[in-house]
């Protein structure tokens, strides 16, 4: 009891000196002493340190199985292994929450130390903007979402953590993606601030550069480690499933890729700054949309938090809130501040990220209107559907074209004007022998649809010509590295998707079954008692065409907090393919439903994630040199 009291203090306290930052800066906004003091950094600290110190309780909570908190009672059991005590504090919507107030005033801190060097009436007023928002998530916490509400009587045994939830990847993929999302948030504020203070210009992309990176960074390896948590741990076989809170986080991404790729217009040419307010804003207005979406139980999701609509109905209000308020400040201070920009001529670098920013919207669009149709049509007519991967690939996949192929010639070409004085037979042939390529492969396996040949040859085209680039220029090799990592991803896809094979059927123990790949045998089940869970271990022996043997060990778990089965996919993996399988129990006991999938090239698509990330870094280790 006495961690929840000092858990739920420091919040308050954290909240106060919230209030105390907003006066504090307002009126600081109309002195003439352009230097801040420590006035401001201690109370920064103090608010970190209030968060940090409800965080630590709350952890420590969950580590001693303190069941007199309702937090601890309802997501965690005593029979825990420590390490899914520590990860089940933000495996809640409570304890998540916290965690996102820990690396909003994490953020701002840390904005506060790097921009010395910035006007101070801009310093100013992102801190004011940040804190309406911390002050927003501090009254949810304490209003909607306390996670230190106490128990009493006590109970001797809490409920558990979501068995699905007790994965390595899935403790570190939301603190990850919370950096994302909040990074976010620094951005909105910032542009915000530099808007009123007619500060849009090259000296501030540069200063707000670090941040979409570090922020695009953060938000790409969250997405990727709840893609491969996906992939083994729910058993549907694949990397993605435009499942709707995998939609949600997806949605920010190409919104911050899109300003990414601005910013840097802006850097080298002063323009498009409204497109980049517009962007900004949109980054963390769709960031702010998902929290609402996955924590008001309006998604039917495996990955869903809260099923409790006031919640969802504060954050809906307060979201409302915030565009308002960033949609004022817009209309205000753009025609007054941000004068009429030189017209971009047809055929330049800006150009083409321009219109490339364009399809990164569309695609955007598709994907807002594949999640959020379902919800509306239910709501006007009670008809529940669903919109799955074929929706999204028929619109997407042909887009992918020109917008592959923009992103091939977009850096040879010069900013400003770009004038063509000779043919580019290189980049002709490589076009041709992409389509070569991508009609052997196509022809060879059986493809009848045109554009999913027409975009494996433009995928190789971009391959092809971003690796002909890095070799030959050694300059901008983060964008390079970014373009290739892409082509790599796009090709690894499809790939994937044009050559699985699967094979399911229903078997007990001793059955031997031959299907297209070769024989499937199903040996022996041993049953193992492990701490918080009794496992059922299958053993397979697989025998393909050429007579090669592997043996695979899939799993069903029996948990006792909460009682939940679930399927463990195991899963041998190699440089060209994974082979998986996963089996599951079936109301008559004899039999079980068996799921044997080869899918190809899985690793290369970690890989060009990866790289894609990694691309990030290296461009934000060299801005911050």
């Amino acid at each position: 009891m006495l961690f929840s009291n000092v858990g739920h203090y420091s919040l308050i306290f954290g909240l106060i000196i919230s209030v105390i930052l907003i006066l504090h800066s307002i009126k600081r906004l109309n002195d003439n002493n352009i230097i801040l003091g420590k006035k401001i950094f201690y109370l920064l600290f103090s608010q970190f340190f209030t968060v940090v110190l409800s965080l630590i309780f709350l952890i420590y909570s969950f580590v001693i199985s303190d069941f007199s908190n309702q937090t601890v009672y309802n997501n965690s059991h005593s029979t825990k292994p420590l390490f899914y005590k520590i990860s089940g504090t933000w495996g809640n919507h409570e304890g998540s929450l916290l965690l996102w107030m820990f690396v909003l005033t994490l953020f701002i801190f840390i904005f506060f130390i790097k921009s010395k060097n910035q006007p101070k009436n801009y310093r100013l007023l992102t801190i004011t903007f940040q804190q309406i928002i911390i002050i927003g998530f501090f009254l949810f916490l304490l209003l909607t979402s306390n996670p230190f509400n106490y128990l009493y009587p006590v109970p001797k045994e809490g409920l558990g953590l979501n068995p699905i939830l007790q994965d390595p990847a899935l403790a570190i993929h939301p603190p990850f993606l919370y950096l994302g999302y909040v990074g976010s948030s620094i951005i909105f504020s910032s542009s915000l601030a530099a808007l009123i203070q007619n500060n849009v210009n090259k000296e501030w992309a540069v200063h707000i550069k670090k941040w979409i990176l570090s922020t695009w960074i953060f938000l790409t390896l969250g997405i990727m480690l709840g893609s491969i948590w996906a992939y083994y741990e729910l058993g549907w076989g694949g990397f993605w499933f435009w499942d709707p809170v995998e939609n949600v986080s997806l949605m920010p991404w190409i919104c911050l890729t899109a300003l990414l790729h601005t910013i840097v217009v802006l850097e080298k040419k002063s323009i498009l700054k409204t497109w980049i307010l517009i962007l900004s804003i949109s980054t963390f207005t769709l960031s702010m949309s998902g929290t609402f979406l996955v924590r008001s139980g309006i998604l039917n999701s495996v990955h869903t938090f809260a099923n409790d609509p006031g919640r969802g109905v504060f954050i809906l209000v307060f979201l409302l809130a915030l565009v308002l308020l960033a949609i004022v400040i817009f209309f205000l201070y753009q025609d007054k501040n941000i004068k009429v920009e030189k017209k971009i001529f047809w055929m330049s670098k800006e150009t083409v990220i321009l219109i490339n920013n364009w399809f990164m919207m569309y695609f955007l669009s598709v994907i807002l209107v594949g999640t959020l149709y379902p919800l509306f049509l239910e709501v006007l007519t009670n008809n529940k559907i669903s919109v799955g991967p074929p929706f999204y690939h028929k619109l997407i996949l042909p887009f992918l074209v020109p917008f592959m192929f923009l992103m091939a010639i977009g850096p040879n070409l010069k900013w400003t004007k770009h004038n063509f004085n000779k043919i580019n037979y290189q980049q002709i042939l490589l076009l041709i022998v992409a389509l070569i390529i991508s009609f052997l492969i196509a022809n060879l396996n059986g493809v009848n649809l045109l554009f999913v040949t027409v975009v494996i040859a433009f995928g190789f085209y971009l391959f092809f010509v971003t690796l002909k680039d890095f070799f030959e220029k050694k300059y901008n090799i983060s964008q390079k590295l970014a373009h290739f990592a892409f082509s790599f991803f796009i090709l690894s896809v499809l790939f994937n998707g044009i050559f699985s094979t699967e094979f399911s059927a229903n078997m007990k123990i001793g059955d031997k079954i031959h299907f297209d790949e070769g024989i499937i045998k199903f040996k022996k089940i041993e049953t193992y008692n492990n701490k918080n869970y009794k496992s059922l271990v299958g053993s397979f022996e697989i025998q393909d065409k050429k007579n090669n043997l592997i043996n695979l060990n899939p799993e069903i778990r029996i948990y006792n907090q909460p009682s939940i089965l679930t399927s463990e996919a195991d899963i041998k993996t190699s440089f060209f393919y994974d082979k998986f399988l996963v089996f599951n129990i079936l109301k008559d006991d004899n039999f079980f439903n068996v799921r044997y999938q080869i899918k190809p090239f899985m690793l290369w698509i970690w890989i060009s994630i990866l790289l894609l990330a990694t691309s990030g870094l290296v461009s934000f280790i060299k801005k911050i040199k």
